[in-house]
């Protein structure tokens, strides 16, 4: 079977090919980098994920971490793949060169984590967590917290994590109960419990910085009460050596189906007098300094379902390629040599469903990397702005529009292998196993309905919404420009006519019945999400019709991967488009079904 961890060509294409990533570097920031600086990078990344990651992932999967009370055990291998990134610069490389990072651009960062995840998901955790809680200090920290917290996550001494939910509450942070109380030399005490806390305690580093959402007494209800807190494991002195440990006690590890290698914790703050917690920023303003980790975590968690997928899927395709097995349904002659499955049509099938999804879905990850960036160091203001506008309203799909369908394209990747598939001798199983975290984490479905349709839509009066449909009409004359047939333009052309009779339609009765007009949308989410892969395959559509028009000098290998990238935008905008038809039929008629649907009619649980 294939030992890739993702196919480098495919990230050619969408770093320089789908994106023009070598534009970046024409911005200031970049000048003293070049193209091949961003392959040595990838390269760098590519060489770790396969010697210090891929090489554990089965075995942290089975022997996951122990706690028996006192101490947390896990694989050693563990500890040399976090010493091995953190060694390469990875976790400050994209720091400026005076902050002591590489001055790295977002994207080839998130395209060097997207290897790392895909050799291993689960440790993997370790340095994505690390990097979320690291950028809100950078951020929103002062000096000193810079100093003491920040420069050790830099250089790989400390990890961070992102402690929100707790067990009564779920995603419903406006009701958090863990307090702050003010004392007299500027620092709070925290007292509370966290859940589901991940990486939230190990044996990797020698300290872990928790970013800790409390609620300081006295402060107004809801969301607007929430602050933010960095809550060391062990404290920290002034000259950056470690004191005692702070009042953070792990009450347990919690036992996933997926992701083993990753500590689940539970957590409690303030068993005795209380933990000592540093306020960021300013007091009752936390949720919004947290929701630059968020929405990093949720691009980054649909980076990880979009690398899952690809896994998935390279190894199914390895494996159609190799097992044979029957004939073709013209062949009666019992005596003749069985095929390799992928002469299978229906084979064929899966794996081209696998092909739009995983492909499609990383397409999708790295240009939303591709928008952070923008929004930090494009040319100018409007192309900043423009690029969070566009930012946020996508952010929803790019969390749940690869979970989703990275769940069913990892389902396919155990049909194909048959009755090996779902055997752990065979690695289809594990990842299916660590894929469906990924619709819960960083916000089920249901929350990103909710944010797309609630508040992404309707957001700076429908600006990022009407940038979004401009850039699918531009791309649409761009496709017209190329040898695309019209089949590929006119579907998606009508469905943005549906998207803005849908929109229009609800947006009315969100305002006036929120309850009601937000009942569906999660339906409203997958019908968007749609449109926005239909388009995101059609811009690669575009580039490889053009690569096929205009080059006669074409190897056979590189004729095949264009045309395969045609054939999976063909599939995607034939077969899967379509199904906006009744979901906006739906949407259209408010339908209730739901809804309408009482506790009693379920019957006994």
């Amino acid at each position: 079977m294939t030992d890739k961890l993702l196919n480098s060509r495919d990230m050619d294409f969408l770093l320089y090919e789908f994106l023009d990533t070598e534009v970046l570097l024409q911005r200031p920031r970049y000048h003293d980098h070049s193209r091949e600086v961003f392959t040595a990078t990838l390269e760098t990344a590519y060489i770790i994920a396969e010697k210090y990651f891929a090489n554990h992932n089965a075995k942290g999967d089975a022997n996951e971490p122990q706690y028996d009370g006192e101490t947390i055990t896990m694989i050693p291998e563990t500890q040399a793949a976090w010493d091995a990134f953190a060694e390469a610069g990875f976790m400050a490389a994209h720091y400026d060169f005076e902050e002591g990072g590489l001055q790295m651009p977002e994207i080839i960062l998130r395209a060097a984590m997207a290897y790392i995840s895909a050799a291993n998901i689960a440790t993997a955790g370790y340095p994505f967590l690390t990097l979320g809680a690291a950028g809100l200090i950078h951020s929103f920290g002062t000096e000193e917290q810079k100093q003491k917290f920040l420069l050790p996550m830099m250089d790989g001494r400390f990890t961070g994590t992102m402690a929100l939910t707790e067990s009564g509450q779920g995603s419903a942070l406006a009701d958090i109960k863990t307090t702050a109380t003010p004392n007299e030399d500027g620092t709070y005490h925290i007292k509370g419990q966290k859940m589901f806390i991940s990486a939230g305690d190990h044996t990797l580093t020698d300290n872990i910085i928790h970013m800790v959402l409390a609620k300081i007494k006295g402060a107004p209800d809801g969301v607007k009460g929430i602050s933010l807190f960095i809550v060391p494991k062990v404290l920290v002195k002034d000259d950056g050596s470690l004191g005692e440990c702070n009042d953070v006690k792990l009450s347990g590890l919690l036992h996933k189906m997926g992701y083993h290698n990753t500590t689940s914790t539970v957590l409690n703050f303030g068993e005795k007098e209380g933990a000592v917690g540093y306020l960021i920023g300013e007091a009752h303003k936390g949720l919004s300094y947290m929701f630059q980790m968020m929405n990093e975590a949720r691009i980054g968690v649909g980076s990880g379902a979009a690398v899952l997928a690809y896994q998935g899927y390279l190894h199914s395709l390895s494996y159609a390629r190799e097992r044979p097995q029957g004939r073709h349904p013209s062949n009666k002659d019992p005596s003749s040599k069985q095929i390799a499955i992928i002469e299978h049509a229906d084979v064929r099938r899966m794996l081209l469903i696998q092909k739009a999804y995983s492909e499609g879905a990383l397409a999708l990850c790295l240009y939303a990397s591709s928008l952070v960036e923008d929004t930090r160091t494009a040319d100018t203001e409007e192309e900043k702005q423009q690029a969070g506008l566009l930012l946020d309203i996508l952010t929803p799909v790019v969390k749940s529009w690869p979970s989703k369908y990275g769940c069913l394209s990892n389902d396919l990747a155990i049909q194909v292998f048959g009755g090996s598939g779902y055997i752990r001798e065979y690695p289809v199983e594990q990842l299916y196993r660590d894929q469906r975290l990924n619709p819960i984490h960083e916000g089920t479905e249901a929350i990103q309905g909710l944010d797309l349709l609630g508040r992404k839509i309707p957001m700076a009066q429908g600006a990022g919404f009407e940038l979004f449909k401009h850039k699918v009409r531009h791309t649409l004359e761009a496709a017209q420009k190329t040898s695309l047939q019209h089949k590929f333009i006119q579907p998606i052309d009508q469905a943005l006519d549906r998207l803005d009779q849908v929109t229009d339609n609800l947006l009315p009765m969100v305002k006036s019945d929120a309850d009601r007009g937000l009942s569906n949308a999660t339906l409203y989410l997958d019908f968007f999400g749609r449109i926005v892969m239909s388009w995101i395959w059609l811009r690669q559509a575009v580039v490889a019709a053009n690569a096929l028009g205009q080059d006669d000098s074409l190897t056979k290998p590189e004729e095949d991967f264009y045309r395969g990238k045609l054939q999976a935008a063909i599939f995607y905008i034939e077969w899967e488009l379509p199904q906006t038809v009744l979901q906006a039929k739906l949407l259209l008629d408010n339908n209730s079904i739901c809804f309408d649907m009482q506790d009693e009619w379920f019957g006994e649980a």
